[in-house]
């Protein structure tokens, strides 16, 4: 089914730059309508609540390399950082910073890395300054990415996050036929928004994302463009998810993909890290993995989920705000060091 909604729920006749869209991410169902659970917004929790405390395994190498790593940062943060890759202005280390180097974020660098110390010392640095420079870590006279900044981006749905995998990974579908707007830094921005909002959404113990990606075209009469990225765009994207978010990726699921998605790929693959390469899986049932509960019923799951952006969108910013100062207070508690468990910062007792 598909709306087209106000606040009010009724037909709203603004221009395309203010319009917002309902959009039902579904396809008639076989299903009886009284099985399928109704939902419009995303899902606090995952199914599973038996977290558990990730277990790293370090051999003695790796301990000692881990050990050098957080010796170098608790050294790093006592200076003042530039602002942005400019390296004129300098700031120092913010409590939201801080809070950032944990130590599942030390292993993350040093596993991409291949555990070569100075790289990752060197790529973490690039990363917190980079940070700086785009918008993620606020600091004066810088400018955020908040939800305001990206909302217009998301009226139609174009990248929802909904349930979790059976591995308690929350997913982040990218709705390719949904597409809204012209290539612009904004659909980056709007990205790495959905990134750092995702991350909040991980439950203790789980420090990686499902990326699920459907190419369907929205309804035609919705008149959106179902264009793939352009390369430039695509690029970026790829440089971001690669160098700044490294080994967050759990599982990379395609579907609906068109002949010439396949091109599209080939052009992009020389710049896809055998990392990223390794979690992408094409043409795979999304019923493999992830519980039919927390699924829409467009891949055969039991939810009738329809993007109505005036609920979605206030309810995803709220439930990140309580992830994000749950953490944050968490943090406070734990003494506002680095190098803190992520399981402990993200713990609470879930009502």
């Amino acid at each position: 089914m598909l709306k087209f909604l106000n606040k009010k729920d009724e037909i709203n006749d603004s221009s395309n730059d203010n319009i917002s869209i309902s959009t039902s991410a579904t396809s008639i169902s076989s299903k009886s309508k009284s099985k399928l659970i109704k939902c419009h917004e995303p899902f606090e929790h995952p199914i599973n609540l038996d977290f558990k405390k990730q277990d790293h395994n370090l051999t003695t190498e790796e301990q000692d390399k881990y050990d050098q790593l957080l010796s170098h940062f608790k050294q790093y943060i006592t200076k003042d950082i530039p602002t942005n890759d400019q390296h004129i202005e300098f700031h120092p280390i913010t409590e939201d910073e801080k809070a950032w180097l944990t130590q599942e974020c030390f292993i993350r660098y040093l596993r991409a890395s291949k555990w070569k110390l100075k790289i990752a010392i060197k790529r973490i640095e690039e990363t917190i300054i980079w940070r700086r420079t785009f918008g993620v870590v606020k600091l004066p006279n810088s400018k955020l990415i908040t939800p305001d900044l990206v909302e217009k981006e998301n009226l139609t749905g174009k990248q929802i996050i909904v349930g979790y995998d059976f591995e308690n990974r929350p997913c982040l579908y990218l709705r390719n036929g949904y597409q809204n707007t012209s290539a612009s830094i904004k659909q980056v921005q709007h990205l790495v928004f959905m990134l750092e909002t995702v991350i909040n959404f991980m439950p203790p113990g789980q420090d990686k994302l499902a990326l699920l990606i459907d190419f369907k075209s929205a309804p035609a009469e919705l008149n959106l463009s179902s264009k793939f990225p352009s390369l430039s765009i695509s690029k970026q994207c790829l440089h971001i998810l690669q160098s700044h978010y490294p080994e967050r990726l759990g599982q990379g699921l395609f579907t609906n993909i068109p002949w010439i998605g396949y091109t599209f790929f080939k052009v992009v693959g020389p710049f896809i890290d055998p990392y990223t390469r390794s979690k992408t899986i094409y043409d795979q049932p999304f019923e493999n993995f992830v519980p039919k509960q927390q699924l829409d019923k467009e891949f055969n799951g039991l939810l009738d989920f329809e993007y109505i952006h005036e609920l979605y969108w206030p309810k995803l910013n709220e439930l990140n705000e309580k992830k994000r100062n749950i953490y944050m207070d968490n943090f406070r508690k734990l003494g506002c060091d680095i190098g803190l468990s992520e399981y402990d910062l993200k713990y609470t007792k879930i009502e």
